[in-house]
């Protein structure tokens, strides 16, 4: 029962880090490197991530700055950023790369914040129905006679316990991220 209990635990902690991979992922108007964790450039005919190639970095609080460790990676980047879907155009000096974030507007940040609020909700249905294989695991063990009904009680309660912890932490961060957001 305890394994499946830690199981229970180690699934809804992989929801969480999997909202938090998304929100990463959310430009809210200042620079962040994890706008470009999705977008793969063809180095030497392998498609890699630009943080295996380039030391990324915030120069200002909306300016990032991509650096080529190659001098000749720099026009491969700059075409990856233009065909992602980040939205935001390469500066190219010739030596570095230049990512300017712009100001969101107020209609653009209401409808981050909904996006927000929709991924959350997502992540609690995630972490709901692991409670419920978990729940459904600890019914099968009584059925079967491994454990009592003491203590298929106790792990439910332990499952339950775990899913509101693991809810109200999707809470908190989903309220962290509106609140940098919808910030000026």
């Amino acid at each position: 029962m305890d394994t499946i209990i830690a199981k229970t635990e180690e699934r809804m902690g992989k929801a969480i880090d999997s909202l938090n991979h998304d929100y990463a992922q959310i430009r809210a108007g200042r620079a962040n490197p994890g706008v470009l964790d999705k977008i793969q450039i063809d180095y030497y005919g392998v498609p890699t991530p630009i943080q295996q190639v380039a030391a990324v970095s915030i120069a200002e609080a909306r300016i990032l700055v991509i650096q080529p460790w190659d001098k000749s990676m720099i026009q491969p980047i700059e075409k990856a950023i233009q065909a992602s879907d980040i939205g935001i155009n390469p500066q190219n000096d010739g030596n570095v790369i230049r990512l300017m974030f712009p100001a969101l507007t107020e209609d653009r940040r209401r409808e981050i914040a909904k996006d927000i609020s929709k991924r959350a909700e997502e992540a609690k249905v995630a972490i709901r129905n692991i409670r419920r294989d978990g729940m459904e695991d600890i019914k099968k063990l009584k059925k079967d006679n491994t454990i009592t009904e003491d203590d298929q009680k106790d792990g439910e309660e332990q499952i339950q316990k775990i899913t509101d912890k693991k809810i109200k932490e999707v809470d908190e961060i989903s309220s962290a991220k509106e609140k940098e957001v919808m910030s000026v």
